[in-house]
Parts: C-alpha cells; sequence; structure tokens
C-alpha cells in the first residue's frame, strides 16, 4: 500500500473529471470536489474523497440521479423542507444550508430539512458554512442502523452525526463534527481493511458483548454510543430533527448509501438531514458577539495546563491547522484513500492521478 501527497487544487481537478464521467455536471461536480477535499484538508480522511468512489455507484444503477435539482417543497418564514429528489447529495446539502443562512439573517433563525437525499460527507462542512457568514452553525443527518444502545445487543440507530461551527471574532470558527457512536463507522471498517484492531469501547460483537476485532463489522455486530446513554441521548434527538420531523426514512426503514450491503433495504437511500443557522448578531451586536468569543477562545488557551501539556486547544484549531498546511504544502493521503482513488481512476478510465509518492508501506 501507499502514502501519497497531493496538493488540493489538483485532487479537485481529479475528482471533478472523475464526478463528470459518471454524467455529473460540471457545476455540480465542482462544489462536490470542495466539501471533500476541504475535508481531506482538516484530516478528516474518512470522509473526504475516499468516499467519492462507492457514492459514485449509487449512479449508474438510479439510486441517485445526476440530472436531479433539490427543490423546497414547503416552507415559511424561518424553516424550510428541501427535497433533494436523489441528485448529487453535496450539492442538496450545501443548498439546504444557504436557505438557512438566509432565513436566519431575515428572522435571526432558520431551519431546513432535506429527504430522498443520501450520504453527504462531512456534516462541520455545511456548519463551518454557517460561521463564515457570521452565523452558528449546526448540521446532522439520520443513516442507517449500525449502532447498538444501553441494554441492546443488535443495531438499533445510525451514528447520527452532528456538528457545530462558532463565529469566534478575530480567531478561527470553532468548530466539532462528530458520529454520536463511540467513532464513526467508517474508521471501523478503514481499521478492518488494514488489519488493524480497534480501542475497547467502540464495537460490539454479535452476542452484544465488546470487541476489539472489527472483522466481522459491518455484517455482525454494532458500534456502541459514545459515553453510553449520553450519545444515545444525542442520537436519538438527531433522529427526531433530522428524520421524524422531515418524513426522511427512519431507523431499520433507513437504507445505506453503500451499495451491496448484505440485508440492505431495497431503493435509494432516504436520508433525513437538519442545517440550523442562528444570526449571531440577533440579540446582541455581531461585533459584540465576537468580542465576546475572543474573550472566550483566550481564556481557556490561558486556562492552567496538566503537566506535559503545552497548548489546549480549541474544538477545530488543529483541523484549521491542518488545513493551512495541506495549502501551502500539499497533504498527505494514508493508503486506504490512495486506494479508493486509484479504483475510482479505473473505474473511469482516468491514467494519471496527480500523486507524489512518498512512501510504500
Amino acid at each position: 500500500m501507499t502514502s501519497v501527497r497531493v496538493f488540493a487544487n489538483d485532487l479537485e481537478a481529479f475528482v471533478i473529471e472523475a464526478m463528470k464521467r459518471y454524467g455529473i455536471r460540471e457545476e455540480d461536480a465542482q462544489l462536490s470536489a470542495q466539501i471533500l477535499v476541504t475535508t481531506d484538508t482538516w484530516g478528516v480522511h474518512t470522509h473526504g474523497t475516499r468516499q467519492l468512489r462507492p457514492l459514485l455507484k449509487n449512479f449508474p444503477i438510479g439510486r441517485l440521479d445526476a440530472e436531479a435539482n433539490p427543490e423546497v417543497v414547503r416552507e415559511g418564514a424561518a424553516w424550510a423542507l428541501i427535497d433533494g429528489h436523489h441528485g448529487v447529495p453535496f450539492v442538496t446539502a450545501h443548498r439546504a444550508m444557504q436557505i438557512a443562512i438566509q432565513k436566519a439573517k431575515a428572522c435571526g433563525i432558520g431551519y431546513t430539512g432535506v429527504i430522498h437525499t443520501s450520504h453527504f460527507g462531512a456534516a462541520g462542512y455545511y456548519a463551518t458554512m454557517a460561521a463564515n457568514e457570521g452565523m452558528v452553525g449546526i448540521a446532522s443527518c439520520n443513516a442507517d442502523p449500525q449502532m447498538t444502545v444501553p441494554g441492546g445487543k443488535g443495531k438499533v440507530l445510525g451514528t447520527n452525526p452532528i456538528a457545530y461551527a462558532i463565529p469566534a471574532g478575530n480567531n478561527k470558527p470553532v468548530f466539532l463534527d462528530i458520529a454520536t457512536s463511540a467513532a464513526a463507522a467508517n474508521k471501523i471498517i478503514r481499521a478492518k481493511l488494514l488489519g488493524q484492531s480497534i480501542p475497547e469501547g467502540w464495537l460490539v460483537n454479535a452476542d452484544g458483548e465488546p470487541t476489539t476485532d472489527p472483522s466481522g463489522f459491518p455484517e455482525t455486530g454494532a458500534l456502541m454510543p459514545m459515553a453510553a446513554h449520553k450519545g444515545y441521548g444525542f442520537a436519538l434527538l438527531v433522529e427526531v430533527l433530522a428524520g421524524v420531523m422531515t418524513g426522511a426514512a427512519m431507523t431499520k426503514e433507513q437504507p445505506s448509501w453503500v451499495t451491496g450491503v448484505v440485508g440492505n433495504p431495497p431503493g435509494p437511500a432516504n436520508q433525513g438531514q437538519m442545517f440550523i443557522a442562528i444570526d449571531t448578531g440577533a440579540m446582541l451586536s455581531a461585533e459584540l458577539f465576537g468580542e465576546r468569543m475572543d474573550w472566550l477562545v483566550d481564556y481557556v488557551h490561558g486556562s492552567p495546563k496538566a503537566k506535559g501539556t503545552e497548548r489546549i486547544y480549541l474544538p477545530g484549531e488543529i483541523e484549521w491547522g491542518k488545513r493551512e498546511q495541506a495549502l501551502a504544502h500539499g497533504m498527505v493521503l494514508p493508503p486506504d484513500v490512495v486506494e479508493s482513488l486509484q479504483g475510482l481512476a479505473q473505474d473511469v478510465g482516468i491514467e494519471t492521478l496527480p500523486f507524489e509518492i512518498i512512501a510504500d508501506i
């Protein structure tokens, strides 16, 4: 297996070309590439371009439609419901957060729900869209069941990720993007592909017993919720706000977006997604909000440090640092990402990838 270095603009160009060869419009491919590659520059490779190859396989078999456009089917002053019509999911999610931001500018807060869509990558990207407009952003989605619940044995809820981003005055936005499971399903699958064990507390086996062996997942076993009942509680909240409230498929009725999964319900995925924007200048002035966030950031940074600790990080600071380095010097893609992109290139007949090989493992 190989690790490579690649620059963001070169990787985006590859993604755009690959998506166009699947019949996806250039403008949709450009936006999708920006979202996926940004995620890679953060160092979140489980949800970056590695996801593209399995997602694109949904188009030739009709689970996704390259010609479809997201449509607002119902709306009020501060809310909207979008039907994605099974189009390119990154485009639908981007449009949904744009509408939430527009609603927040008019009403102080905006909520957009989405139905008939699929995997949108990293929720954090959409949350940061709002932060870049001076707003608090929240993004989440429900998913096919992969996670057990306290007292349960098998898969009950999805990993149901939730992300937030907050403008922080003179600092980069504070942002967090987490699965409500102890670990994202893709991290388990990645460890399985690499033949690695996983930390305790991530997974239970077919009998509901904790295990560090990912080899049976996702066919058997289930993810554990983060922090036991606390993660379970947040996953249920996401199921309500993204699934119950929107009318999307829920829990065992939700197909996996990955094709060929054994026991997968028939038909396309119908993920429920939820995007919220909150205008930071609605109750206080935006300037005062920024000043108070600067104070909070300085307070956390200046807190007493444990022995051996050089710096306390705010959520998102590590990712922003990685992005800065990636844009300046290129980024190193791990072997499983390289393998996925090489497979995609073979699928669509692209002979040359923009990689500089730095290590063979």
